[in-house]
């Protein structure tokens, strides 16, 4: 191999990650990552709510049907007052419905109930867990849960969340 050919062979090499790089950069806008009205804190996975505990604000009882409840979240586990959202793990357990499943919905406290569903389980579910990112609003008890059996069903379900950071 000559000289001249060893060194083609590198050019071609740094030409082949120079391009790589380049093409890879196109991919991730930059703005989006340093930019934007909110900031990401994450928090090392916390407790907030757990409703088989002891009966109170982030306690039990369990849900029931067809209700909102409220809970604190700002000024718990590492989340000051002032944040906008939080990322949660939403965790039922134990539903004893009258139907199939359900759902249960997350969302600021104080507004209305989304049509979204953040967690739908079924009656054979002991345990069952999602992630979800969720607003909160300036009331002391900030987010809120709607729990609802299919076809207006009956029956209860306990509530396990767990934060892993917010959005200020």
């Amino acid at each position: 191999m000559s000289r001249y050919s060893s060194q083609r062979s590198a050019w071609r090499s740094a030409l082949l990650c120079a391009s790589i790089a380049a093409s890879v950069a196109g991919l991730l806008p930059a703005a989006a990552h340093a930019g934007g009205p909110y900031r990401y804190f994450a928090i090392t996975p916390c407790r907030v709510v757990d409703t088989r505990n002891a009966n109170g604000t982030n306690g039990g009882p369990a849900l029931n049907a067809n209700t909102t409840r409220s809970f604190q979240i700002q000024g718990l586990c590492g989340v000051p007052v002032g944040a906008t959202a939080v990322t949660i793990n939403v965790t039922i357990v134990s539903p004893n419905l009258s139907t199939s499943g359900g759902f249960a919905t997350l969302f600021p406290s104080g507004g209305n109930v989304p049509t979204a569903s953040t967690i739908n389980f079924t009656n054979s579910d002991s345990a069952l867990a999602n992630g979800a990112i969720v607003p909160v609003s300036t009331n002391t008890n900030d987010l809120s849960v709607f729990f609802n059996p299919y076809n207006l069903g009956s029956g209860t379900v306990h509530l396990v969340l767990d934060l892993t950071g917010y959005f200020m």
